[in-house]
């Protein structure tokens, strides 16, 4: 009967539970609003997402705090320069030879000190070797040494308070021979200083060669980074430390320095120029170091190491 829909067969047709019957069920659905457009931020597939995602991966790789890894990992290549860096102690994370090499005495005092520190020695093919030290004579031998730890500009502070001793720092502006650096190291180590302070760019850093220089004193005496070495000078200055800078011309001779026994920043200048106009400017006194004859001037590590030795005279005193 027409009609019918008791009769067998028949399909009752209601909303409920069959959102395709009745009232429009998947047209109302699809119908319905899907809420605010997403900002083109957070859309995945858009310009400025991708941008921005980018830019926080940059951001993220970055270390927070200022004194971090000096770049990418280095080689020592050949047997001398080798042997050197393990005796100054370097951070050699690997010893690498090449398959074939001679094993001379400068080969076997390599090893032993490697395994003196328990260091992987491998073996590769010379090619191999070639293409790691981008084409270095590397005599059959190479040490890798993973990017030097910076310090932060504040720790060399803390390190000093830790000591219970007047800060002692040693700022080179602009210094760009890293063995000049590596000598500063060593000098810092060997009279008291807590630490150095290098700008981050147009100076030498702690690179394998400096490294070598220090003599294995970069291995105890912290160097830390400074974006902009005017306005950390004027940090240090501003938590009690004066700021020195050695010019040939400065006002008071080193042998008459009145600051020697207190908070102290040494600022020593580069090798051609000396300090920079800001930097002068912003030292509190400008100390000049006594020589005779027709020397004007000393490279950056003899002329911080004469000073440091007269700083640490004075305090003896004191």
């Amino acid at each position: 009967m027409a009609g019918n829909s008791q009769r067998k067969g028949a399909i009752r047709k209601t909303s409920k539970g069959n959102p395709t019957a009745g009232s429009g069920g998947r047209v109302k659905r699809g119908l319905e609003g899907r809420g605010p457009t997403p900002k083109a931020k957070d859309r995945p597939n858009h310009k400025v997402y991708k941008q921005r995602t980018k830019a926080e991966r940059a951001a993220a790789a970055r270390p927070k705090r200022q004194g971090g890894r000096g770049g990418d990992s280095e080689w020592v290549a050949g047997r001398n320069a080798v042997v050197e860096a393990l005796r100054a102690e370097m951070p050699v994370t690997g010893l690498y030879v090449a398959e074939g090499t001679e094993r001379d005495g400068r080969l076997r005092e390599a090893f032993a000190l490697a395994a003196d520190r328990g260091l992987a020695l491998l073996e590769v093919p010379r090619a191999e070797l070639d293409k790691m030290t981008a084409g270095a004579v590397h005599q059959g031998l190479a040490a890798r040494v993973p990017p030097y730890e910076y310090a932060h500009p504040d720790d060399l502070l803390e390190a000093a308070a830790a000591l219970g001793q007047p800060p002692l720092v040693v700022a080179l502006d602009s210094v760009t021979d890293p063995r000049n650096l590596g000598a500063v190291v060593r000098s810092a180590a060997g009279f008291g200083a807590h630490g150095v302070l290098i700008p981050e760019r147009r100076a030498a850093g702690m690179t394998a060669s400096a490294w070598k220089t220090s003599a294995g004193a970069a291995a105890r005496v912290p160097v830390a980074q400074a974006v902009n070495l005017v306005r950390q000078l004027k940090a240090y200055q501003q938590a009690g430390c004066m700021v020195v800078g050695l010019a040939a011309d400065g006002d008071v001779s080193l042998p008459d320095l009145a600051l020697a026994d207190g908070p102290l920043v040494v600022v020593v200048g580069s090798e051609g120029k000396g300090l920079s106009r800001l930097v002068s400017e912003t030292c509190d006194q400008l100390v000049s170091i006594p020589m005779s004859g027709d020397l004007e001037s000393l490279n950056a590590g003899v002329a911080a190491s004469v000073t440091l030795y007269a700083v640490a005279q004075a305090r003896r005193t004191t």
